[in-house]
């Protein structure tokens, strides 16, 4: 059985390493790849590790302390035996240290696409512009790093018709309010809302975004989200939910848009009046700024509130990503 070996920080993972760990599949029976992890690192090695398991499954994946210096090939080919139990019958490198590297573990060296022309990439490039080399990262990797704006509000304030202009104007995904599908189905019914409702709706709406993020283009704007659906049940049960908040813990919110209560109310059957509009208006504000969670209110008519709101959510975008490589937390979530 030939057993392949590819090693990197994958920081992030591009296209040019799903070619790499390719090639090795195609050349061996097995393989592992090992991810070296650094604790100045924004994003975790498990992280890193996921991406490799979940785009390239018959994989083997580790995760391992990055402590060696880059250029003493002896000493990582020590400790390369040290943490796998074995020497690999073949290296796949895309760097000119790999074929000392390589014979140090008395392996083969297989090098693969040196001068980047197969894939025009390199991470140190994606590290210093992320955006403009989004296309070279797999939709699961670019779902950690896209931007997620939340668009809350009161009833009839437009949250649905800002998200559906975001998403046209940035050229991306948008997700709907699932709870609003499910109240019109329910509606007739006249029966009492109950909290398994709210963590049936939390929890697709959750679904949804899963779903669409993968086709987000750097931003993804959601007509609600699960943190909103908590509220709503405070509002028809009376309190908050812990159930139902535990739907929203460990995610990753960019911005948060509350639409205001300055544009006029239109009845459409399901909504309960413009009596409990400024009421849920103040209560979301209260909870946004409680909870410190990134907001702005969007006040004026629907150009003003656009125009806005692209103001913001350009923001987001103006550090070419290196924020998520410099200062950010890893982002567990969902996506990964």
């Amino acid at each position: 059985m030939t057993r392949g070996f590819v090693v990197g920080k994958f920081y992030p993972l591009h296209k040019g390493h799903s070619f790499l760990i390719e090639e090795a599949l195609r050349q061996s029976d097995a393989v592992t790849v090992a991810v070296c992890e650094r604790s100045d690192q924004g994003i975790s090695g498990e992280t890193r590790a996921r991406w490799i398991k979940a785009i390239h499954p018959s994989v083997t994946v580790l995760v391992v302390a990055d402590i060696m210096q880059d250029d003493d090939s002896a000493a990582w080919a020590k400790y390369t035996v040290q943490f796998l139990g074995y020497r690999p019958d073949k290296v796949f490198t895309s760097e000119t240290y790999g074929e000392t590297y390589a014979r140090l573990l008395g392996a083969e060296h297989v090098l693969v696409d040196l001068k980047r022309e197969h894939i025009p990439v390199s991470a140190t490039m994606i590290r210093g512009d992320l955006y403009a080399n989004w296309e070279y990262l797999h939709p699961i990797v670019r779902s950690y790093f896209v931007r997620r704006v939340v668009v809350v509000g009161a009833e009839s304030t437009g949250t649905t018709t800002m998200s559906k202009a975001l998403a046209e104007y940035f050229k991306t995904t948008w997700v709907p309010e699932f709870g609003r599908t499910y109240t019109e189905g329910k509606i007739s019914s006249g029966t009492p809302w109950a909290t398994g409702e709210f963590e049936f709706i939390a929890d697709e709406q959750n679904r949804m975004e899963d779903a669409l993020i993968g086709y987000a283009d750097k931003l993804m704007f959601c007509d609600t989200d699960s943190w909103a659906t908590d509220l709503w049940h405070e509002r028809y049960l009376g309190a908050r939910s812990v159930s139902v908040a535990k739907r929203n813990a460990g995610k990753s919110d960019d911005l948060y848009l509350l639409t205001d209560v300055d544009i006029p109310f239109v009845q459409d059957g399901i909504r309960d009046g413009e009596s409990i509009r400024h009421a849920m208006h103040a209560r979301f504000r209260e909870v946004l700024e409680k909870e410190q969670k990134p907001f702005i209110v969007l006040s004026g008519d629907h150009d003003v509130r656009l125009q806005m709101a692209i103001q913001e959510c350009s923001e987001l975008l103006s550090d070419n990503g290196a924020g998520f490589f410099e200062s950010f937390p890893d982002r567990t979530r969902r996506y990964d």
